[in-house]
């Protein structure tokens, strides 16, 4: 669910999330490759501060496999331990149990030194809408199982999901707010289908869509709109897209709400192909 946020939901979320971590072990992060660095709570590393985080790019189907590397590359040069993943098929998510428990290594060590009988690790994911964790933890309950019920001393309403026998994955994402920082953060976040459409002109964000695209992914429009060459326009680009696929109104006048509907489509969708909206590089150019 796509929500507008306040600056009352945007606290309520915040303890809502400091509560969870409570009781975590391990956060593990989900960021959606098509835009990761847009997709990124601007709090996050103030509210899993001293917890061991796993950054995931999820649905790297849709994504271009080239940048979501060097997305990887980026985090990992923070110092993040990263998994690219695919929650809808699974891919990747087999690794996240092993990368747990790397991460918790110096919990059990701790709990050793102490004397204290291992547990099992518990993680929480955390993320803004629409990137995938509700069907990532399907996706992991599903695939090795058991509810396990309450724990003493924590809220009822949590519940917890044993992941294998070292996890316990607790049934509720935490849910954060996405950065406004500027408009092109909130095109790329419209384009994903993170935040509503209606918060953001419908055929601006399609632009925005086509107008980076003409400059990082030319032949895929170009293959999938049967276009040979790209005007400098945007406009022009629109009405050859609007021309191909006939969503001409009376008079011959294109069908712009169309066009720009089936355009973020064919992107969410990856019909277009796969395409990545922004890459780390355009941070370095930022700050030369």
């Amino acid at each position: 669910m796509a929500i507008q946020w306040y600056p009352g939901h945007m606290a309520k979320a915040r303890r809502e999330v400091t509560e969870k971590l409570k009781y975590i072990d391990v956060v593990i992060e989900l960021l959606d490759a098509r835009a990761p660095l847009s997709s990124r709570n601007p709090v996050i590393n103030e509210l899993a501060e001293g917890k061991p985080r796993l950054i995931l790019l999820n649905k790297t189907d849709l994504a271009d496999g080239k940048q979501t590397q060097a997305w990887s590359d980026y985090f990992k040069k923070e110092g993040a331990h990263v998994l690219a993943i695919n929650s809808q098929n699974g891919k990747g998510t087999e690794k996240i149990d092993a990368a747990c428990k790397q991460l918790a290594q110096p919990l059990f060590e701790k709990w050793q030194a102490k004397g204290m009988k291992p547990r099992a690790i518990r993680v929480v994911i955390l993320g803004i809408p629409n990137v995938g964790k509700s069907t990532l933890i399907n996706r992991l309950a599903a695939k090795r199982t058991a509810n396990v019920g309450d724990r003493p001393g924590i809220t009822k309403r949590q519940q917890w999901i044993k992941i294998g026998k070292s996890l316990e994955l607790l049934d509720t994402p935490g849910i954060l707010w996405p950065k406004f920082e500027d408009q092109q953060i909130g095109y790329r976040l419209a384009a994903t289908g993170a935040i509503k459409d209606e918060l953001l002109d419908f055929q601006d964000i399609a632009l925005f869509v086509l107008r980076y695209m003409k400059h990082e992914y030319a032949d895929l429009i170009k293959t999938r709109y049967k276009i040979e060459d790209l005007p400098e326009d945007d406009v022009a680009l629109f009405d050859l897209i609007g021309e191909s696929r006939g969503f001409l109104q009376r008079g011959g006048f294109i069908d712009y709400d169309k066009t720009a509907e089936v355009v973020l489509r064919e992107l969410r969708s990856g019909t277009i192909g796969a395409v990545t909206l922004e890459k780390p590089t355009d941070l370095e150019e930022q700050t030369v």
